[in-house]
């Protein structure tokens, strides 16, 4: 189950004008499951995306990042069950006919169609039963499908993950939902995950795909449920235009406001990612402080936050802090301007206990209440690194028998 945390009810995902959702199970790899969900867009809407970086990236993040070179961004189709990633050509051809499918059955371009996959890597879409599939998720399309959605995009996930705000900008009101899928293979660039957000608000393109890196960099490239780097990973944003609020630059009256509601709805969905890691039992924020540069203070906080040893040593509830230690110290690997790191100046806490300083533990320190601070579900870990005054933070779960068990099982 997940660490607090609760799909919204279905009321309370805003409908977002010019987009209609629709679900159906097309049995791409298992009979009786929502599979298959086809979004439509209002014409003149407009769409910004960021992929994974794993270099062996599945034929949709192919076809998603060449459709997007051009505006005009019509539909987007996912399925779930089969990622169709290490499946070459044959692959792209599944990913082509996909599109070809969907713009037909819209009447509309196939460079207009984005596709998604997730599920098993290495086994071919069959991309038969998607086609099959494609009417009755038109036939079901409808302005509040949000959550249905987000429980159709599921793979291990244990419970759908969506998010929704009102927000008024520039004297204007808008309406901003969003949903993502996520368990496990998650680290940053980005997670194993898809994420939609969709607003009606009218961005310049310049903007949107400004704004579509930004939210990634302060949500979905902060967690890390097991450090791998997925092959499906994408993060799409969408504005309909078809809402009152209109932002042609920056300097537009309310875009600060409008901006961080979205950057709130992407770090809500990629914090919900986390509460629901594989086997996840306890949720973990790593805050880290004192770097010279947010850089090298991610980098810190990922060292933490991928240690099997770190997150293992939390399920446990056992204060062997010294793993925090030993992270922070070979954090350098991730970011060579640690190198010259001053472990004396470096002080860590756990909840409100500091824990080390001076190079070792802290005089205060008593092993008692480091056990006590990691019982709870959700814990912190503060680290000042005493070399300058920019911050990061890093959200993680910890790494329970059930991890191994649903990784095991996976394709069973």
């Amino acid at each position: 189950m997940p660490v607090n945390y609760v799909t919204p009810a279905a009321d309370q995902l805003f409908p977002v004008a010019g987009v209609r959702l629709g679900v159906t199970e097309a049995g791409i790899r298992k009979a009786n499951r929502r599979d298959l969900t086809l979004i439509e867009l209002a014409p003149g809407s407009r769409v910004a995306g960021v992929f994974t970086k794993n270099r062996f990236c599945a034929a949709p993040v192919h076809v998603c990042r060449a459709h997007l070179q051009k505006e005009g961004i019509r539909a987007l189709v996912i399925n779930t069950g089969v990622a169709n990633a290490g499946t070459g050509e044959p692959g792209m051809v599944s990913a082509r006919q996909t599109c070809d499918a969907v713009a037909q059955l819209l009447d509309i371009a196939a460079d207009q169609v984005l596709p998604f996959s997730t599920g098993v890597i290495l086994e071919p879409l069959p991309v038969e039963r998607l086609v099959a599939g494609l009417p009755g998720a038109r036939a079901a399309l409808k302005t509040d499908g949000w959550h249905e959605a987000a429980h159709a995009i599921m793979t291990t996930d244990t419970v759908a993950k969506a998010a929704s705000r009102k927000v008024g900008a520039g004297g204007t009101a808008c309406s901003i939902t969003g949903m993502a899928k996520g368990a496990g293979m998650i680290r940053p660039n980005m997670a194993t995950m898809l994420g939609f957000i969709a607003t009606d608000a009218a961005v310049a393109q310049p903007l949107l795909e400004q704004l579509v890196k930004e939210a990634a960099d302060e949500s979905f490239n902060c967690i890390t449920v097991d450090g791998d780097t997925s092959t499906n990973d994408s993060f799409v944003l969408i504005a309909t235009g078809r809402g009152s609020a209109k932002f042609e630059s920056a300097q537009t009256a309310g875009w600060a406001e409008f901006k961080t509601a979205v950057i709130a709805v992407a770090r809500e969905l990629a914090q919900a990612i986390v509460r629901d890691g594989e086997g996840a039992t306890k949720y973990i924020e790593v805050a880290v402080e004192g770097g010279r540069t947010r850089e090298e203070c991610k980098a810190v906080g990922y060292a933490i936050g991928h240690s099997p040893l770190v997150k293992t040593a939390f399920f446990a509830s056992d204060p062997n802090l010294g793993r925090i230690l030993a992270a922070i110290g070979y954090a350098w690997n991730n970011d060579p301007a640690l190198a010259d790191l001053d472990v004396d100046k470096v002080k860590v806490w756990l909840g409100d206990v500091l824990v080390a300083e001076n190079g070792g533990r802290a005089a205060s320190y008593r092993e008692e209440d480091g056990a006590r601070t990691m019982k709870p579900a959700e814990i912190r870990i503060r680290v000042d690194l005493g070399r300058g005054s920019h911050a990061a933070n890093v959200w993680t779960c910890d790494f329970s028998y059930d991890y191994v068990k649903i990784n095991a099982d996976y394709r069973s």
